[in-house]
């Protein structure tokens, strides 16, 4: 577990910067595009990477065999360049410029994502997935809360500082990372895997998959249209300061680290499976209430709300792909995982983008709400695969 929190380290970097990127890029954009269309569009210029690149890395990552470890080659050149990229965001002097920074920052991102997520499967038993998830993903919590409320003051003194203290805390994460992981040493099962196979590769998209990776694409498009046009939402329909709206979307980060551990512990309790309904029915109760709030306290009391029910969502969907599959294609299935995802994001804010121009700013959660109710539709046809084991007491013990 040592190793877990300090592994969450990669998944806080990662956060930190996209939760920055999600909140005042499109205030760049603005600067130069009136169409919301067109500026959600232009949010989801990592996505058009991520759909190519991250599977593609996810897969190469179960395969190669460095002196270093499977995984971390791929930290070791992204991380440094995505750092560069990102602190020079905010020093754009054009839309052209602001594009070409967009998109190094993102490709160079691409690069490590799937292969810093593997890392946690690989070093942790299949009973305490859940539970190291929960921790990783508390670790990615506190990095979207320093984000949104630090990088909220930190842009009103100056709009570049955010984006240096995200290249800065990018480079001293992957220190910590190459000093304290030693694949080798570390993972449970160090064997690259053989060269795939159609047949091996058809495998990996058996009917449950199939239908869990359909339910994550559409509460990830749900979610990711939310988060990059909430800022616009809450500035334009709400009537909040750009700063406001960025320090909002901090009560939802808070509730998802508060209730990120315990989803995981609950997760390994009750099941994934079960967990996850839960957090759709009430993602889909609390995005239809959010449509009738005009002030700002009320949509931080249901911004808390919505990120307990998003942790049990998103703690327990990773580990639950994981355990549809072999342990040989862990790298694997992070890319598909990641298919599903990065789809949505691509999707979800152009279109929830053309939704507000056509009917105005409060269709946001009422689409945000049926992507949840399709999701909950999906789940519910995944066989019980994912759901709890019996665990023995030394099991038990140890996963305390």
């Amino acid at each position: 577990m040592k190793k877990t929190w300090l592994l969450g380290l990669g998944l806080f970097s990662i956060s930190f910067t996209w939760s920055l990127y999600n909140a005042f890029v499109p205030f760049f954009l603005e600067d130069f595009i009136k169409s919301v269309t067109l500026i959600g569009f232009m949010m989801t210029i990592d996505n058009y990477f991520a759909i190519v690149i991250q599977p593609l890395v996810g897969r190469r990552s179960d395969r190669i065999n460095t002196f270093i470890g499977k995984r971390m080659p791929f930290l070791l050149i992204g991380m440094p360049i995505a750092a560069l990229f990102a602190a020079l965001i905010p020093w754009h002097n054009s839309l052209f410029m602001l594009v070409v920074f967009m998109v190094g920052m993102n490709l160079s991102m691409s690069i490590y994502r799937s292969p810093t997520i593997a890392l946690m499967p690989d070093i942790t038993p299949d009973y305490k997935r859940t539970q190291a998830s929960g921790i990783i993903n508390f670790m990615g919590g506190v990095g979207a809360i320093l984000a949104f409320a630090g990088g909220s003051y930190l842009y009103k003194t100056h709009n570049s500082l955010p984006f240096l203290v995200t290249a800065l805390l990018t480079l001293l994460c992957l220190a910590i990372l190459l000093w304290v992981i030693r694949e080798k040493r570390d993972s449970l099962s160090y064997m690259p895997s053989s060269p795939p196979t159609f047949t091996s590769f058809k495998g990996e998209w058996n009917k449950p998959t199939l239908f869990l990776i359909g339910a994550i694409f559409f509460w990830f498009f749900s979610y990711q249209g939310v988060e990059a046009l909430f800022t616009l939402y809450g500035k334009n329909h709400i009537g909040l300061s750009e700063a406001q709206a960025g320090f909002s979307l901090a009560f939802f980060s808070v509730a998802f680290v508060a209730a990120a551990i315990p989803s995981g512990l609950l997760g390994r309790r009750f099941g994934k499976k079960r967990l996850i309904i839960s957090g759709v029915i009430g993602l889909i109760i609390t995005f239809s209430l959010i449509t009738f709030v005009e002030t700002m306290f009320a949509l931080r009391i249901l911004l808390l709300i919505s990120g307990v029910f998003w942790a049990l969502i998103n703690i327990n969907s990773y580990p639950f792909v994981i355990a549809l599959g072999k342990e040989s294609s862990i790298g694997t299935r992070t890319g598909i995982y990641y298919i599903a995802s990065s789809l949505a994001a691509l999707t979800s804010p152009p279109i929830m983008g053309t939704l507000i121009d056509k009917f105005g700013y409060s269709s946001l959660f009422y689409t945000a709400s049926g992507g949840m109710i399709i999701a909950l539709l999906l789940v519910l046809g995944v066989k019980d695969r994912g759901m709890a084991h019996p665990i023995s007491p030394e099991q038990q013990a140890s996963a305390l």
